[in-house]
Formats: structure tokens, sequence, C-alpha cells
């Protein structure tokens, strides 16, 4: 048997801040696949060739969308309604804007 007494601290320990990042991981990974979907219902399944010939540009828009998402998770410190709204439409746009340049519209 041990002749130890447990000392109690009384330490004040800041509260673990919770992680937005992955809701704005996935809110701009899911809104990046919808606002791939925009052109489809625009302009048909023609677009289908367009992309074809374009598509590492719209690839590249992927990772973009992440870190659009997670930024906006963290700047409004989780809002779930108001991230998913500026992060909807700040990829859209953003997709949209590359469609536009590269098909010369």
């Amino acid at each position: 048997m041990q002749n130890a007494t447990p000392l109690l601290i009384d330490t004040q320990l800041e509260p673990d801040e919770p992680s937005y990042s992955f809701l704005g991981a996935t809110s701009g990974f899911v809104f990046y696949w919808l606002a791939f979907t925009v052109p489809f219902m625009v302009y048909g399944s023609n677009t289908l060739f367009f992309l074809l010939y374009t598509w590492p540009f719209f690839l590249a828009l992927m990772p973009a969308s992440v870190l659009v998402g997670i930024t906006f998770s963290m700047v409004l410190r989780g809002r779930l309604i108001l991230t998913l709204l500026l992060t909807g439409a700040a990829v859209i746009c953003l997709f949209w804007l590359v469609f536009s340049f590269l098909s010369g519209w």
C-alpha cells in the first residue's frame, strides 16, 4: 500500500474549441459536385464534350472549393446555415467563372 495523498491542483483549463474545418471541407466538396452539374442543367449533354478537354481546370477547383468551405466555416465559427449559403454561392460562382472563361461566353 502506498503512503501518498493526492494533490488537488486548481487550474482553469481552457475548453477545447470544436473543429469547424470538417464541416467546411464537407460542404465545399458537396457544393463542388453540385456546381459541376449546373452546366449540364443549363446547356445539356453537349457540355460533356467541352469538359472532356478542359477537365484539369475543373479538377483544380476541387481543393479550392474545399479551402473556401474551410475558410468560411472557420471565419463564421461554425454557424451552419450561413456557412452553407456562403460556401455554396462562392463555389458555384467560382465554377461558373472558370466555365465562362474557358468557353468564351
